[in-house]
């Protein structure tokens, strides 16, 4: 063999050598792919207190119109409007000379009548001795004690007249009926009011408790009623945990408060129910017509908790992804309480204890696809469940 033809032979066995390493890559790049991890869950009981917010309006325990009971014009305003009052205040003065007026006449009156009292019973002491010693008839003395007695009930009616007359004089200053704050003032001084005004003078909103009302569709009322015993729905309402108020600038309030009345109509057109909650008032912070939020708290012991990112919503209906002992995915439907526990879902149906569900990714994970399960520690997925 010449020079020539041993290179040829060796070129050649290089490129053979180089073909099949390629091949064998190809062959590598071409095989099984690879199993994809995710954080999965095995699920185990869980309690948690559940919270639902529901939209209220706040009004006062008593918001009472303030009228006038006489006719005449506002001579002064003792009050401005927001103003704390309490029960007894005045709140407005009534110039009504004309019951001024009317004390005088009924003080002239009783005077009138008093002088009438003391000639009838004089000519009582006067007629009674003759009587008795046959000087004159019976009849002279039966006649002056019906004068007499005339005379009494003249002066009855007279000091009737004054105390209606001094009644009507005290409604001139117009106070306050309860403890509260005042509300606007419609009315200036020199303003013409009587009782037949359409519009009230002000209005007084007792501030010492505070009643909000919010409404409950009946599935909802159903499952708060159910859970706390009692005989009756009144029971149940007493043994109803306390509730808060959310303000409008998102800070709970610092006082809690008890439902205590449900109304017996449900609204056909809305199918919910209005319920009232009772909050003490002590500094006034809150007012009549506040628009809030009441929210309600619901213990759930031992019950089944995932993650609301844990499943994924196709058609109206709510799915998680679990896991199998041979790594295969499956989709499950779920069923869950209308109230959240935060970013959770409190499990009715569809899920166990022990089952392993897909804590990430569950909406674009396909039914059936091999994953591998990388089990994180329950302490960790509930670390913000209260």
């Amino acid at each position: 063999m010449n020079k020539q033809s041993f290179l040829s032979i060796l070129t050649a066995s290089i490129v053979i050598a180089s073909c099949g390493k390629k091949d064998d890559k190809s062959a590598q790049a071409g095989g099984a792919p690879q199993v994809k991890e995710y954080k999965t869950l095995a699920l185990q009981p869980e309690s948690a207190t559940l919270y639902t917010d529901f939209p209220a309006s706040i009004q006062g325990q008593q918001n009472i119109e303030i009228r006038p009971r006489v006719e005449g014009y506002i001579d002064k305003i003792y009050v401005d409007e927001g103003a704390v009052v309490k029960a007894g205040q005045p709140l407005f003065k009534i110039s009504a000379p004309e019951y001024e007026q009317a004390v005088r006449t009924a003080s002239a009156s009783i005077k009138s009548a008093q002088a009438e009292v003391s000639t009838a019973k004089l000519a009582v002491h006067k007629v009674k001795p003759l009587v008795e010693k046959g000087i004159i008839s019976k009849y002279e003395l039966e006649s002056a004690q019906y004068t007499y007695e005339s005379a009494m009930a003249s002066l009855a009616q007279a000091n009737a007249s004054l105390v209606n007359a001094k009644v009507n004089l005290g409604y001139t200053t117009v106070t306050s009926p309860v403890s509260g704050v005042v509300g606007s003032i419609p009315f200036r001084l020199g303003s013409l009011v009587s009782s037949a005004t359409a519009e009230p003078m002000t209005t007084v909103s007792s501030i010492g408790n505070v009643y909000a009302y919010f409404a409950l569709n009946e599935k909802m009322l159903l499952n708060f009623t159910q859970e706390n015993s009692g005989a009756s729905l009144a029971q149940k309402i007493k043994k109803m945990p306390e509730v808060s108020l959310v303000l409008s600038d998102g800070t709970t309030y610092a006082e809690k408060g008890r439902i205590e009345t449900v109304n017996g109509l449900i609204n056909t057109e809305t199918g919910t129910v209005n319920i009232r909650a009772r909050f003490p008032n002590p500094k006034g912070i809150i007012r009549s017509g506040s628009s809030t939020t009441v929210r309600i708290p619901n213990v759930v012991k031992e019950g089944i908790i995932v993650p609301q990112s844990a499943t994924f919503e196709l058609q109206d209906k709510i799915f998680a992804v679990t896991v199998g002992k041979d790594g295969k995915t499956k989709n499950v439907t779920i069923t869950k309480l209308e109230n959240t526990a935060g970013n959770y879902y409190v499990v009715t149906s569809g899920l166990k204890s022990g089952d392993q569900i897909v804590l990430e990714g569950v909406a674009s994970l396909k039914e059936g696809s091999e994953i591998k399960a990388n089990n994180v520690s329950a302490e960790t997925v509930y670390a913000d469940l209260k």
